[in-house]
């Protein structure tokens, strides 16, 4: 390819029509099909190796201190240093799953990716610093957003780092507090709608097309481009050795299908060895793309969605078409998991000293649920995405310790105790509770 060809162009996946990076576009023009950022990847391959990443561990200055920009020729190679939004985002931990959580998983080799480390609190960040750079770089004034909460977090800390007015819409009465506090501080204007995130996103979208607002929701291909760096940084944690199984939650299925691309491209490059399978569990009052998957796809389904994980509560997810594209690339598969199942996957993610939201736990039910039908098996190395941070939604984890979670079970309880204030109530208290003093 001459050079003066770009590095890098936005291509529909189903007619394969191409635009320019620099059109704010999200759909193809064309057919309206689902837009990729395609690297060019023959000019590309003489400036990527594990080396290269490898050495920007050491960077402490933006961009290469972030665990998205240190892989920026697959990120986004096109993107002036100076114009890149980051707040260093990235660089969670893997965290080795604790004894009693992986026994009680029934995993031999469990390990935890934690997003919810990033800035502010959720895996969002990795996918708002490449869609926000892209903003300020086609001159955005004013960024949209539909949101259960961590998009918006996200967009409206990134939006005022660039001087950019967020705009957040919410499903009306529907948004965990923890999340919506965030936009709120960060300066955003925060809408709600009379509807379910699937209305508020087709909302968004119109008022996108009609009024020149930059999109900001997964649907925007620059996002999933960042979202793409877990599965990079995680591969780079196990010293470039791929898993046997990546399993994750599902909602809008953004990191479904980032995922797929990031092992696509890795393998091409020869970044990797082999490639790992990919399970996407869903909530069962919000699982469209299992029901599809259930039905090889003979359908695309949608649902009222309904689950007490309120990151993944949506019924008709924008990426389903890319996240089937992950389940070819990877011999995928997708699973369902209860709401009890998934808090009391969370209620031992917590007490392993880890912790989490609700949706993220539901990668951890899943895996358990898929050791018990014997799809995983018990030695294989398994990484499950935990996608946030657990004070998203504190009143989920006081209710469930206090067994006042409506509808649910508690069996892994751990109760607040009231005692008076003796010496006499302290000793009680610590014979009870089987706590040796000293």
């Amino acid at each position: 390819m001459e050079p003066h060809m770009p590095l890098s162009v936005l291509r529909c996946i189903d007619c394969g029509h191409t635009h320019d990076l620099n059109d704010p576009v999200y759909v193809c023009a064309q057919c309206g099909g689902l837009l990729d950022v395609e690297h060019d990847l023959e000019r590309l391959r003489p400036l990527i190796s594990r080396e290269l990443f490898d050495d920007r561990l050491r960077h402490l200055e933006p961009p290469f201190n972030s665990g998205v920009w240190r892989y920026k020729e697959l990120v986004f190679p096109a993107a002036p240093d100076e114009m890149i939004v980051t707040r260093g985002e990235g660089n969670t931990n893997l965290y080795r799953a604790p004894k009693g959580l992986a026994a009680w998983v029934g995993a031999e080799r469990l390990q935890l990716k934690h997003e919810g480390e990033n800035p502010t609190g959720s895996f969002k960040d990795r996918g708002m610093t490449g869609g926000m750079t892209h903003a300020r770089m086609v001159g955005a004034n004013s960024a949209l957003c539909a949101s259960t909460g961590n998009t918006s977090a996200s967009m409206s800390s990134y939006a005022a780092l660039a001087g950019i007015q967020a705009l957040v819409f919410f499903p009306e009465g529907n948004i965990a507090m923890g999340k919506l506090a965030q936009s709120v501080a960060y300066g955003a204007v925060n809408v709600q709608v009379q509807g379910d995130f699937d209305a508020c996103l087709d909302l968004v979208r119109q008022a996108c097309r009609t009024f020149g607002i930059y999109l900001l929701n997964s649907v925007n291909p620059f996002r999933l481009e960042g979202q793409k760096t877990i599965v990079l940084e995680l591969i780079q944690q196990r010293r470039w050795r791929a898993p046997d199984w990546i399993v994750l939650p599902g909602g809008n299925l953004g990191n479904t299908s980032a995922f797929g691309k990031a092992l696509h491209e890795m393998q091409q490059l020869g970044l990797l060895d082999r490639i790992p399978r990919i399970a996407v569990i869903q909530a069962e009052g919000s699982a469209p793309f299992y029901q599809s998957y259930r039905e090889g796809f003979a359908a695309r389904h949608s649902v009222k969605a309904h689950t007490i994980a309120t990151a993944i509560k949506i019924g008709n997810p924008a990426s389903f078409y890319k996240a089937k594209r992950t389940l070819e690339w990877t011999k995928g598969i997708v699973e369902s998991v209860s709401d009890q199942e998934i808090v009391d996957a969370k209620a031992m993610v917590d007490a392993s000293g880890i912790g989490c939201e609700p949706a993220s736990a539901a990668s951890v039910a899943g895996v358990k649920k898929l050791i018990a039908a014997g799809v995983i098996q018990p030695q294989e190395e398994v990484v499950a995405l935990l996608t946030g941070h657990m004070l998203k939604d504190p009143g989920v984890i006081i209710d469930y310790h206090q067994e006042t979670l409506q509808g649910f079970n508690s069996p892994y309880a751990n109760r607040l105790r009231t005692i008076k204030p003796t010496l006499d109530s302290v000793e009680s208290l610590l014979r009870s509770a089987r706590v040796t003093a000293g």
